[in-house]
């Protein structure tokens, strides 16, 4: 049994449904996803500021919990994900990276469509970070919120599918990733519709996880990732 825990790094109850259905559709039948949330921070992680307010609850939620072999970080700015890896050496993955890595096997350019334009920087940084920007032609933003998401929305499908409709025309993009873990529910049908690979990154990081265990692979805890000094950890 490989269990996986799945955090969703904002407040959103029903966000993090969503990303539970969506890990244990994906998941072999001998995996368990445990599936939680911050317990304080924003509802919602747009950009920076969102981000940077969301840290503190979700290393509570890593530092806190138990039996697990792996940890998928459920925010496509892959928030925390440096600093998780110092908390644990069970393998840590972020869905944005298992996404961008995933689509890099698939084809030679993508485009990426994700929420609100103050997300773009963050995501293309990430792409810098993870030595995948070349493949990447373009990250979109369709203007929807995320928390728009969280229910099925009529609007807001059609403004991502007018985004992915432009990056194939005016990007040449082969294949899309989906910017958001809102966004889970919707790759099945918009890869059908526009008969291209279309990513969502929580179920590519599911499937790495699961890869990374088998394998009986762990976080090096060397350099970068070295665990922080009990010290530092006082009152925290």
């Amino acid at each position: 049994m490989i269990r996986i825990l799945v955090v969703n790094p904002n407040t959103t109850v029903g966000m993090t449904e969503k990303i539970a259905n969506a890990a244990r559709r994906v998941a072999s039948s001998g995996t368990e996803i445990i599936a939680t949330q911050s317990a304080f921070g924003p509802a919602s992680i747009e950009g920076y500021y969102d981000e940077a307010m969301s840290l503190a609850g979700l290393l509570e939620v890593i530092k806190k919990a138990e039996n697990y072999d792996a940890v998928v970080i459920a925010c496509f700015d892959d928030t925390g994900l440096d600093a998780a890896r110092c908390l644990t050496n069970k393998p840590v993955v972020g869905i944005g990276e298992a996404a961008y890595h995933m689509v890099s096997l698939l084809c030679n350019k993508f485009s990426v469509v994700t929420t609100l334009a103050r997300s773009v920087p963050a995501l293309e940084h990430n792409l810098h970070r993870y030595g995948l920007a070349q493949k990447c032609v373009k990250v979109r933003s369709s203007e929807v919120a995320v928390l728009d998401l969280e229910h099925a929305n009529p609007q807001a499908c059609t403004l991502i599918e007018n985004e992915i409709a432009l990056a194939i025309s005016y990007d040449r993009a082969e294949a899309i990733v989906l910017g958001c873990a809102g966004m889970t529910d919707l790759s099945a049908q918009l890869s059908a519709k526009f008969n291209l690979p279309v990513l969502d990154g929580v179920a590519c990081a599911v499937s790495l996880c699961e890869s990374l265990v088998r394998l009986g692979l762990r976080t090096s805890g060397l350099g970068g990732y070295a665990p922080p000094p009990a010290y530092k950890l006082l009152g925290v």
